[in-house]
């Protein structure tokens, strides 16, 4: 469990943040400077409403990292009341959480449930071969094959390096190849679902569009919240359920992308690390949005330490 300042998982040179854990490289630019001071903004607004949250939850032992507050579990955690465990004996249920693509199966020295304890591949790859095992429909593939456009992606998780491609082609190692899934709408703007899910379910669905010409960027035009209700039909969210089961994925972020021309909906990343709420969301939706999955993670981490108790 780290005990440093959160300032030391960062270090800059050059007009550069390198991100220490991801080997993420992040230039100093003026709209990272504005999101940063919106995400802070957001920050002060999560402390003034802890203050009023009983801290009586289960107690929740994080490893091999515990999050920094600019992960979404952080703030969702505060507004939840569960409590951060000293040591896995004093726990009720453990964490898994690692910002990488791959990692090891989590080793504790006491008998709990480990929340995204299976989870331990979320590479492009890994999911988009669940989402075929799940939804009956590829995703994935073969550029040497493959006619016409498709996007080629880094298989590493939160890289955003996402760019069109013509096939056939030789593929390059380290990427994947995906169909392009269409999702232009008349205005011009590119659609995604973000859906956080806890346990298997989604709390609330974030919008999020941007031009077609940033169609892989990490930056929004614009971002509104919606219910699961509102863009996904009940077929479509036993599905994805069904999906975060195959992954192992108990708490996590989809992007969800629907086809135009079908109608058909497509998982294609998986964020078991996920930061948010979306910059672009305005300030009274992120408390909203992270009020909803408060509650969520809250009775599920009971129904988890009940489990365990009454085992």
């Amino acid at each position: 469990m780290p005990s440093t300042a959160w300032w030391q998982d960062f270090r800059y040179a050059d007009g550069v943040v390198h991100v220490k854990k991801t080997g993420i490289d992040v230039p100093v630019e003026p709209g990272v400077v504005s999101e940063t001071l919106t995400w802070l903004a957001y920050y002060a607004r999560i402390e003034a409403a802890r203050l009023s949250v009983r801290a009586d939850g289960p107690r929740v032992w994080f490893a091999p990292d515990r999050p920094r507050p600019w992960y979404l579990v952080w703030p969702v955690l505060q507004l939840a009341g569960l409590r951060v465990a000293r040591s896995p004996e004093e726990a009720d249920l453990a964490f898994a959480f690692e910002d990488r693509t791959k990692t090891a199966a989590l080793a504790l020295p006491v008998d709990l449930a480990v929340i995204n304890g299976a989870c331990l591949d979320v590479s492009k790859s890994a999911v988009a071969a669940v989402f075929e095992a799940v939804f009956g429909r590829a995703l994935a593939v073969d550029p040497q094959s493959w006619n016409g456009a498709m996007v080629r992606k880094s298989e590493a998780n939160g890289v955003h390096d996402g760019h069109l491609v013509e096939g056939p082609l030789r593929g390059e190692p380290g990427f994947c190849y995906q169909r392009l899934i269409d999702t232009l709408a008349p205005d011009g703007c590119v659609e995604d679902l973000r859906c956080p899910t806890v346990g298997g379910e989604i709390p609330v669905v974030f919008v999020k569009r941007r031009e077609a010409s940033r169609r892989f960027a990490n930056a929004n035009a614009e971002v509104h919240m919606a219910t699961p209700q509102d863009v996904l039909s009940p077929e479509e969210r036993a599905a994805i359920a069904r999906f975060c089961a195959a992954m192992g994925l108990e708490w996590g972020g989809l992007d969800v992308l629907r086809d135009r021309a079908s109608g058909e909906i497509y998982i294609v990343d998986v964020n078991k690390t996920d930061m948010g709420p979306p910059i672009a969301l305005p300030l009274s939706d992120k408390m909203r949005a992270t009020r909803a999955l408060a509650g969520a993670l809250r009775a599920y981490a009971e129904t988890v330490a009940a489990t365990r108790e009454a085992a």
